[in-house]
Order: C-alpha cells, then sequence, then structure tokens
C-alpha cells in the first residue's frame, strides 16, 4: 500500500487553544469524577471497618481527622458540590438551553460560586456546630 502525503494542515494540539470556560470546566467535571469515585471507595472502606473491625475503624478515624484526612475530606466535597452543580448545568444543556456564550460563561460561574460556597457552608457547619444550634 502507497502512502501519499496531503498538503492539508493537521488537527491543532491542545497547545494550540486557549483554554475557555467551558474547556476547563468539562476537565474539571471528568476529574472530580475520579476524585469521587476514589473517596467512593475510602467511604465503603470506613463503613466496613466501622461494622467489621473496631480497630481499623479507629485507624481511619485517627485518618480522617488529621491534616492530611481533613484536606482530602474537604477536597471530596468541594469535588460533590461542583460535580453536582456540573450536572444540573448539563441537564440544561440537554434540554436545549444555555449554550449561548453568554450564558454558558453566567452558569460555570454558577457552578463554581456554588460549589465553594456549599463547600464553605458544609464545613463551617461541621467545624463550629455551636454556631448553628
Amino acid at each position: 500500500m502507497t502512502q501519499t502525503h496531503h498538503s492539508r494542515p493537521l488537527s491543532p494540539h491542545l497547545q494550540i487553544y486557549r483554554p475557555q470556560i467551558s474547556s476547563v470546566l468539562s476537565i474539571m467535571h471528568r476529574i472530580t469524577g475520579l476524585i469521587l469515585s476514589a473517596g467512593s471507595a475510602l467511604l465503603v472502606a470506613w463503613l466496613w471497618a466501622a461494622a467489621y473491625n473496631g480497630s481499623y475503624f479507629e485507624c481511619w478515624q485517627q485518618f480522617f481527622t488529621s491534616t492530611l484526612g481533613c484536606i482530602l475530606l474537604i477536597g471530596w466535597s468541594a469535588a460533590f458540590y461542583y460535580h453536582l452543580g456540573n450536572g444540573i448545568r448539563h441537564l440544561f444543556w440537554d434540554m436545549g438551553r444555555g449554550f449561548d456564550l453568554k450564558n454558558l460563561t453566567r452558569s460555570g460561574l454558577a457552578v463554581l460560586a456554588f460549589a465553594a460556597t456549599a463547600t464553605a457552608i458544609t464545613w463551617w457547619c461541621i467545624l463550629c456546630p455551636e454556631a448553628g444550634a
């Protein structure tokens, strides 16, 4: 089989494109899905330990109350709220709404604001329970 050379340009690589809010949020949606999967595996391990092995449960409790554990829990909750907000955004897209550039940008910023606010409120309620009483 002979190979023919065409003078047409190749498709540009991702490094050629300037990141746009829609592309960045799409990548973040995929990354948060992976983070949520990893967090779910740890949740299953924690629940198994709570049900079947008190010493393992105590180890998990110590891990989740450590600095690293708290950072991971905050990250997982932020990933959850972002993935939830962006999933709702996708539901509107499935109905054919919000595809114009103005609404695309607004809804993306709204998802980011929702994720940040919901994460902050969640952790404020967890870390300062007496304030909510």
